[in-house]
């Protein structure tokens, strides 16, 4: 990793339900237990869940006495700039990644972010409903027929993002909730999500699957990192941590020196 520059990565989707937020905290999280320097920032300041995720984590660390991986954080207003680039400047400060949550609409502040994106995460759940989001198939063939309106406006991000310092955006589609069955369904939007990604330009990775374990650890901020801290695990949790070990590292992003999951 480049010394002094921040790596940015955006959890975007204007589609809400797809666990964006789930996924945010989870890389964060991740990659402070790697000895990175993290910070995080809520855009959504309604829901703030990412924020609340990380609230509750610090009230578990002080209520046990345990010391967890944290990330700086903060949360947004959703009405002002200069907020917003207060929060970006001093929490990118000598921070190795910066992480943001966007809210499940149309924002600004989440355009604005995209802009400024390294890395670019848009989960989404695997069904054509989601799908409809980043592109639009034949009802007949299944087959991509034209991109939507959310890829056109990422298109744009990355226009812009290339204008104002040459750098190019990693745009990622996680697919989160994948079943463990194999399903006719899953197989078809995949194949429509491999197309659209030679058309428009992302990469395609597997995400987090529908498991209870994930929404079970909120309350106390926790999350399969911290294994160690929330008793006896069984397979699932064990299943669950490769999910999380194999989604980061998909995410190909810069590496700190110290393995995760020492």
């Amino acid at each position: 990793m480049a010394s002094g520059r921040v790596h940015t990565i955006v959890f975007a989707n204007e589609k809400g339900g797809t666990g964006k937020s789930t996924t945010a905290v989870h890389v964060a999280i991740a990659l402070a237990a790697k000895g990175a320097r993290v910070s995080a920032i809520d855009l959504d300041h309604r829901q703030r869940t990412l924020a609340r995720y990380l609230e509750n984590r610090a009230a578990t660390m002080k209520r046990t006495g345990k010391d967890l991986p944290q990330p700086r954080y903060a949360a947004h207003d959703g009405v002002s700039q200069d907020r917003f680039e207060e929060l970006v400047g001093s929490l990118s400060e000598g921070a190795d990644f910066l992480v943001i949550d966007t809210p499940g609409r149309d924002d600004p502040f989440a355009r604005a972010a995209a802009t400024r994106a390294d890395s670019l995460v848009t989960p989404m759940n695997d069904s054509f409903v989601d799908f409809d989001l980043i592109g639009q198939v034949d009802p007949d063939n299944y087959k991509v027929t034209r991109p939507s309106f959310y890829s056109e406006l990422i298109w744009d991000a990355r226009k812009v993002r290339a204008k104002a310092d040459g750098a190019t955006i990693d745009w990622v589609v996680l697919r989160n909730r994948l079943q463990h069955i194999e399903a006719k369904n899953m197989r078809r939007v995949g194949l429509a999500l491999d197309q659209l990604a030679k058309r428009v330009g992302f990469r395609v990775i597997p995400g987090l699957g529908e498991r209870v374990i994930y929404r079970e650890l909120f309350p106390q901020g926790l999350t399969l990192v911290d294994s160690r801290d929330f008793g006896e695990m069984g397979l699932a949790h064990v299943a669950a941590r490769q999910e999380l070990r194999e989604m980061v590292a998909g995410l190909a992003l810069p590496e700190p020196a110290i393995p995760m999951f020492a």
